[in-house]
Formats: C-alpha cells, structure tokens, sequence
C-alpha cells in the first residue's frame, strides 16, 4: 500500500492496529481508522497475483476428487481472466493464446475450450464463461460441482407422514420404559390409522421400517438404557449446516465437558473438573483451555 509517499506492507494485526513495514525495513505501528483516513492512502495489489483464501471448512464436505477439479478449473480460469494462473511465477510472461496484451477475452476463452478438449474434458464456451461467472461471485467455492455436496436425508424417501409418526412416538418414549422396535412399529400403525383412516398410510416392510428407525435414532439410545436415552434427549440441538470461516478468529466454536474424576478442592470438598476448550474453525487450533472445578452439589435430605 502507499501511506506518506512510501510504500509500506502489512506484516501483522493486533485488533485495530496495523504493523507496516516500509521499503527502507523500518515497522511503524499505525490504527486501522487512522489508516483508512489517511491521505493519499492507497492499497495496491489488487489483480492477477492476488491470492484468495481458500474456504477450509466448506472444502471439507466436498470429495477429494471433487475438490482437485475445483482446484484445477481455478488455474483455467484465472489464465483465462489475467493471462497466467493464480499460483503462476510472477517473472514467467503468460502464454502467447492467453496473452491480454494480444488476445481478446472472447479468443482466450476460444483457446481454453480447445485446450480442456484436448486433455478430454467436456468443455464448451458457455461453460467456461459460466466458471469465470462463477468465479468472481464465490471464489473456488464457486467452481464446485454442489450436486457432490447435497446432504443426502437419512429416512430416504420414506413417506413423510411415517417419518412424522415415528419421530413423535419416539419422543413420547423418551421417559418410558425401554421398548423393542415391534412395540414401536404397532404405535406408529395405531397412529396413522388414527390421524388418516386405516389403511390409508402404507406401513413399510418390517425391514424397511427396522432400517428407517434405526436412521432415525441414532444416538438417542431408543432402545438403549433409559438413562443415556433421556440423558441424550436433554442436550441442545445442533447446528446440520456447514459453517465456513475463512480468516483466523473469524468463527470460534466453544464446548464445556465435565471429566470423568474426582479432584479435592482446597477447602478439602471433591468435586468434578470441568474442562472448556475454544477452538478456532479456520485454522483449526485451540485457542484457550480452562479447567474449572466445582463443587458437588450438596444430596438432598
């Protein structure tokens, strides 16, 4: 960036303030509001050789293979857009087909087709203005065949009306006896007769409905201990969409987990460490630990 007729460079960020070194390799400390204000600042850089983050967390529920494609069609298409790949040496001059000072952008994206042809890739005109589209929205998200990253539904395609009925019986068991699936299945047929006429529902095979329950309840122990069933049934639903941070300290997930010991407390009380750990998405690091104890609770007379 320009700041005061020099040319400095970002090295490092502590909340609102910036750190700059110049050309003569001198560090300056300077507030982000001030900076942004100043005159005659300038933030240079912005083109072929700028980098993009890649987005860490999205790219992990897309298939390796998946993902490499991605990858690939990102060298396509920004030597398509600025002359040269994104991660190209800079001192290496671009392609003479893909060179904006010669060719036009409708004949290096008629030079891409004929190279993705020739390597057996399905490539056509409009497909490659719709990745340079793509592109600039989203970045390498957007050159990501999403029909590779649906979440596919655990009951399949089991009729709605079943699923319904199964879920509400298994919630209403949760402080109940454990049963068996057979109990559950006589429910569910009760149930749908019940709320839609007999017979109207068509009950799938006992197979089909013992694989569709077990989907279903999964990890609720339905059929399990009654305590971890309705210990299970009191933890907070959780989030089933993808989150994506791109930058560090940009999304911080925090999880509190008593430990399985007893310690003795200084007023010499045994209590149970509970340990609360912050873990940073983007970069995937812990940030801060606590161990914390406390007291048990005191049995009630």
């Amino acid at each position: 960036m320009h700041l005061d007729d020099r040319l400095h460079t970002v090295v490092g960020l502590s909340g609102t303030t910036v750190r700059l070194l110049d050309e003569a390799g001198s560090t300056s400390l300077v507030l982000l509001s001030h900076l942004l204000t100043s005159e005659g600042f300038e933030l240079i850089g912005q083109g072929a050789d700028q980098g993009r983050m890649p987005p860490f967390a999205l790219l992990d529920i897309v298939p390796a293979q998946e993902a490499e494609k991605a990858v690939a069609w990102e060298r396509h298409v920004t030597e398509v857009e600025f002359g040269k790949p994104l991660d190209a040496d800079p001192t290496i001059p671009p392609r003479h087909e893909y060179d904006p000072a010669c060719h036009t952008m409708e004949e290096r994206v008629a030079a891409k087709v004929a190279e993705l042809r020739a390597i057996g890739w399905q490539a056509s005109t409009g497909t490659v203005q719709r990745m340079r589209r793509r592109y600039r929205e989203q970045g390498l998200w957007g050159l990501v065949d999403h029909r590779k990253t649906r979440l596919s539904s655990p009951t399949g395609r089991a009729d709605d009306r079943v699923v319904s009925a199964i879920a509400e019986i298994l919630a209403a068991t949760t402080n109940e006896s454990t049963g068996t699936r057979g109990r559950l299945r006589r429910r569910v047929e009760a149930l749908l007769a019940e709320r839609h006429g007999p017979g109207t529902v068509a009950m799938p095979s006992k197979s089909a409905f013992y694989r569709l329950v077990e989907a279903m309840s999964e990890g609720t122990h339905a059929f399990g201990e009654a305590t971890s069933r309705r210990s299970a049934a009191r933890r907070p639903q959780g989030a089933f969409t993808p989150s994506s941070a791109c930058r560090p300290g940009e999304m911080v997930q925090i999880d509190t987990t008593p430990l399985d010991v007893l310690v003795v407390l200084e007023d010499g009380v045994s209590g149970r460490p509970e340990l609360t750990i912050a873990v940073d998405v983007a970069t995937r690091t812990i940030c801060a630990a606590v161990l914390r104890c406390c007291d048990q609770q005191a049995p009630k007379p």
